[in-house]
């Protein structure tokens, strides 16, 4: 088995992992980058066929390159998106190599430094960047047996419509996979049903600003934390049909069914939890505050936005809402599909060290790891509000690099031992 040395190996050729190779190559610091399948595979293969980012162009990406073929107030495909990184890491000269899977990271013993044990040898590494992002291991709640009559898959596994077997479809999750995913399969003409958990609904665009902008102005992007009891809210945004404001009650117009949150099944009915109305609520209430806080930002920076009245008018509530379903007999409803648009976990097995607490977590300040020389990157809220979107885990690279910078200047210092003599 080859053996190889690096300073810094960084585990990932994403979007975090190409962030990380030009801040410490700009720092002239040597490092290589280790991906187990193609640079940015997640964007090509990992989501369904029609995605586009939740964000602008002009805001999702990096300071050093614009999209060379998207409006910059488009959407990119997920396949522009990855050819931007690709191109990316070839501006830059990033020293990836692809098909490498890494294995296992270890503590040397008696000296600094990690063992790595990778699919094409052992590297030795003075320090270790995880940039593997938060989706890595799909999670499907154990509420439907395996063995039900309806064909189960997690929203990373969906395509589009023609993989799914004839029939009605119960998407689960209704955040920017699940609304989106939901809408696809109406406009192919399946019978949809949308289960409808808490959610953050922000406008896509109000007074002629996206919403990204706004995020910016009102420094909501820098937040260093969510808000308590907010951890796990999704945000229900789309980048779709050239981007607009997600409105359950357009979608119920539409002919989507909602539901409330999914809460269990047996003997082929699904029961749902008596909170859809107040779910929508919330996330109307979470969308005017933010239309408040802009109109409150136009009027005291003087700027000259035109008013946007209509933004604040709602449909009315369809009877989904106001008579919720409680259960339903899959069966009866022709549902022969249900798409999991329920979130990752992180998965560090192979990080073999001593940086995670009871939970199971990752333990970090700004992405610096309780086990020294171990840092993580492209966490959800690992500094800021933006640290798991593009822009924003450019930003935290940089802060790891200094960090991993810094602490090289100290493993440099050198001072000769002072002399000492004994008393006559």
């Amino acid at each position: 088995m080859s053996q190889h040395e690096t300073e810094v190996l960084v585990v990932g050729a994403g979007q975090a992992g190409v962030a990380m190779s030009e801040h410490l190559g700009a720092r002239g610091i040597p490092h290589l980058v280790l991906e187990r399948h193609r640079i940015a595979e997640r964007w090509r293969t990992g989501r369904w066929d029609s995605l586009v980012a939740n964000g602008p162009a002009w805001h999702d990406r990096f300071p050093g390159m614009e999209f060379a073929d998207v409006d910059p107030d488009g959407f990119a495909s997920k396949e522009q998106v990855a050819d931007y990184f690709a191109d990316y890491a070839e501006k830059i000269g990033a020293p990836i190599r692809c098909g490498v899977d890494v294995r296992s990271v270890r503590k040397n013993a008696g000296r600094p430094g990690f063992r790595v044990e990778t699919s094409d040898g052992v590297i030795d590494a003075r320090y270790v960047v995880a940039a593997t992002g938060p989706f890595q291991t799909p999670v499907i709640p154990p509420v439907v047996p395996a063995d039900a009559d309806v064909t189960q898959l997690h929203s990373s596994s969906y395509r589009n419509p023609q993989q799914l077997p004839e029939g009605a479809v119960l998407v689960v999750g209704a955040g920017s996979s699940g609304v989106q995913i939901a809408d696809e399969l109406r406009r192919s003409g399946r019978q949809v049903h949308l289960s409808v958990g808490p959610h953050d609904r922000p406008p896509r665009r109000y007074r002629g600003r996206d919403f990204c902008w706004w995020l910016g102005v009102l420094n909501k992007w820098d937040a260093a934390a969510p808000p308590r009891g907010a951890e796990h809210v999704t945000i229900a945004v789309s980048g779709a049909q050239g981007g607009r404001t997600v409105d359950f009650r357009e979608l119920a117009a539409s002919g989507i069914t909602l539901l409330g949150m999914t809460r269990s099944y047996a003997d082929g009915r699904m029961h749902f939890a008596d909170d859809l109305r107040q779910n929508i609520a919330n996330g109307d209430a979470n969308y005017l505050k933010m239309l408040d806080e802009a109109d409150d930002y136009i009027e005291r920076n003087g700027l000259d936005l035109p008013a946007e009245p209509q933004a604040r008018t709602f449909g009315p509530d369809p009877d989904c809402v106001t008579d919720p379903i409680a259960e339903l007999d899959l069966a009866a409803a022709g549902i022969t599909s249900i798409i999991w648009a329920t979130g990752f976990r992180p998965d560090y097995d192979w990080l073999q060290v001593g940086a995670f607490g009871e939970d199971g977590k990752p333990q970090h300040t700004r992405g610096v790891s309780a086990e020294p020389g171990i840092y993580f990157l492209g966490l959800p809220w690992l500094s800021r509000r933006g640290s798991s979107f593009i822009w924003g885990v450019w930003h935290d690279a940089a802060y790891v690099a200094e960090h991993i910078a810094i602490q090289r200047s100290y493993l440099s210092y050198r001072t000769e031992p002072t002399e000492t003599t004994g008393a006559a």
